[in-house]
């Protein structure tokens, strides 16, 4: 029996696992061992969108055993591994020994505070699930202490908010922070005034590996949205109390740190060697050099492909590439072939600032194509959802469009509130833009005639012959106009006589003279239910004045039928 070991549940541990596991599903001479600290996998791409209360936290994990309780031939296993032995082919953990014919290492990496005094200790990271539910509660909390703070110097050290940091996580928790502001001010009665989100990087500019133009866009973005950004600004002291930014004090409860990230303690502790922040040195096939048999996957790698001059990135694209490379190099060993090496084509860089509004550089290594707005958080949502079916299967790609664009608080959506369920009847959506293209289109119909000849009375019924309208009787009769053919052969739906009744006396008082002509009014009330109509069809189809139009709607249909036209 061939044990592998996967060490980590991150991107690239749950993939390689996964992609193993169904390569090798007909081995039994196979057993695949997924370790992990947290029995859960973390979106760690989204977790800006929990510390700022746009999702449920429930959102961004996934059970290691929902994942992978399917294949009988891997295990889930809870535990801290602090050490590995690579000659004797052994893994130390806080529970037990592991021993294991392959490894993959994938234990992904950590926040790294460049030595700067008070960081670790008092700033705020946003690298896991636990930081994105701890940051997301203090946030609240200070705004409810402010709420009850009347020293106006404490007001403000609880109000400001300082992100470290100006690369993507930072950038994206900027974006997303100045949209949560708005909710919690609200809650509290607080002055949105009153509150101050600080961006700082020691670097000349926010986002630096997107191209100019995307980068003029983002700060624009994040200047609307009340984020100040201060570039060339190193971070020189973080204090309980505030940090120090560019050789200035600011007063703060609330730190953030998305500066940048080093290896895993395990992997700055294995004997291998390392390069750029613990980050592991591998060949060409992600494996050790000295150690044919371990494999390094996902952010632990440092290697440089063939023709470039920096080492892959480290996001989650390149856990994707190296994962299914690794799978095939353990199976090419196991099952006899040829290894491949590692040559990722990556497809470019995406950013979210809040839920609406995102900038990115797509396409090919050759051709990228620049993105914005909708469209660049419509590609965003895309790659996730292809992730998560790759990893979860459809059932978590619905819940992620439920959190994403139905159950959503604010209008936080790349939809805005269109989608939003507030009630079970997210399908008002649908059935609005076909009442409402119903109405235009027999308002368009209908119209050209009332133009024509507004004297012409074809929608309210002539007077019958015993001085009342007749409307149920006469509604055959009575129509006309473009879908005069249409609506002849149908038979109009039952009125009850008390309605009748009423519709009857109130028609004789409005419309009829005592000779059976009709009155001036009657053109008017005509060229109003027309005009009605297509007002009606345009509100109902572009979502604007919904409710009013919806009430409308309503009325005019109940007129229609009780009247019989």
């Amino acid at each position: 029996m061939k044990q592998i070991v996967v060490l980590g549940g991150g991107y690239g541990g749950v993939l390689t696992a996964k992609k193993l596991a169904k390569r090798l599903k007909k081995r039994r001479d196979v057993r695949i061992v997924l370790i992990d600290k947290n029995p859960f996998h973390t979106l760690l791409t989204e977790l800006h969108e929990v510390a700022a209360g746009r999702v449920d936290e429930s959102n961004i994990k996934i059970g290691l055993k929902d994942i992978f309780g399917g294949f009988r031939n891997v295990d889930v296993v809870q535990d801290n591994i602090v050490n590995a032995d690579f000659a004797a082919r052994t893994l130390t953990g806080e529970r037990q020994t592991y021993t294991y014919d392959y490894l993959v290492i994938g234990t992904g990496s950590k926040p790294t505070y460049f030595g700067i005094p008070g960081a670790e200790q008092f700033a705020f990271s946003l690298w896991s699930f636990g930081d994105a539910v701890r940051l997301r509660d203090h946030t609240m909390n200070m705004f409810r202490q402010a709420a009850c703070e009347t020293d106006p110097a404490k007001r403000r050290e609880l109000l400001t908010f300082v992100i470290v940091g100006g690369g993507f996580t930072g950038v994206e928790m900027a974006g997303e922070l100045a949209e949560f502001v708005k909710r919690l001010c609200k809650e509290n009665g607080i002055d949105e005034q009153d509150v101050t989100i600080h961006l700082a990087d020691m670097l000349p500019t926010i986002l630096p590996n997107l191209p100019k133009p995307l980068i003029e866009k983002a700060v624009k973005r994040l200047n609307r949205m009340g984020v100040v950004i201060s570039t060339n600004s190193p971070i020189t002291e973080v204090r309980e109390n505030g940090v120090t930014v560019g050789g200035r004090d600011i007063a703060s409860r609330t730190v953030i740190w998305t500066a940048g990230i080093e290896g895993s303690d395990l992997a700055g502790t294995i004997d291998a060697d390392k390069q750029a922040r613990n980050r592991i040195i591998t060949n060409d096939k992600l494996q050790l050099p000295n150690h044919d048999n371990v494999y390094v996957v996902g952010d632990n790698i440092f290697y440089i492909p063939e023709g470039e001059e920096k080492p892959v990135p480290q996001m989650v694209e390149n856990a994707e590439h190296s994962a299914p490379l690794v799978v095939h190099n353990i199976v090419a060993d196991i099952a006899g072939g040829t290894k491949k090496s590692y040559k990722p084509a990556f497809h470019g860089m995406m950013v979210s600032i809040g839920s609406r509004y995102g900038v990115a550089s797509v396409g090919t290594p050759k051709r990228r194509m620049n993105l914005t707005g909708f469209w660049a958080m419509a590609v965003k949502h895309l790659i996730n959802m292809w992730y998560l079916l790759q990893v979860a299967g459809f059932y978590k790609v619905w819940q992620y469009k439920l959190n994403e664009f139905f159950r959503v608080k604010d209008n936080r959506s790349i939809f805005g509130g269109h989608f939003a369920q507030r009630s079970p009847n997210f399908w008002l959506v649908p059935l609005r833009v076909f009442v409402g293209w119903m109405w235009l289109k027999e308002g368009l119909a209908k119209l050209p005639k009332v133009l024509e000849n507004p004297g012409n009375i074809f929608l309210i019924p002539a007077k019958a012959a015993d001085g009342l309208s007749g409307a149920s009787q006469q509604a055959a009769d009575a129509v006309s106009g473009a879908s005069q053919a249409a609506e002849a052969a149908a038979e109009a739906l039952p009125v009850p006589e008390w309605i009748r009744g009423i519709v009857d006396w109130s028609m004789e008082l409005m419309f009829y003279k005592a000779d059976g002509s009709f009155t001036a009014l009657a053109p008017v009330f005509q060229t109003a239910m027309v005009l009605g109509e297509v007002i009606i069809g345009v509100l109902l189809i572009a979502g604007l004045f919904s409710a009013p139009a919806a009430v409308a709607s309503v009325l005019m249909g109940l007129m229609i039928w009780s009247s019989g036209m």
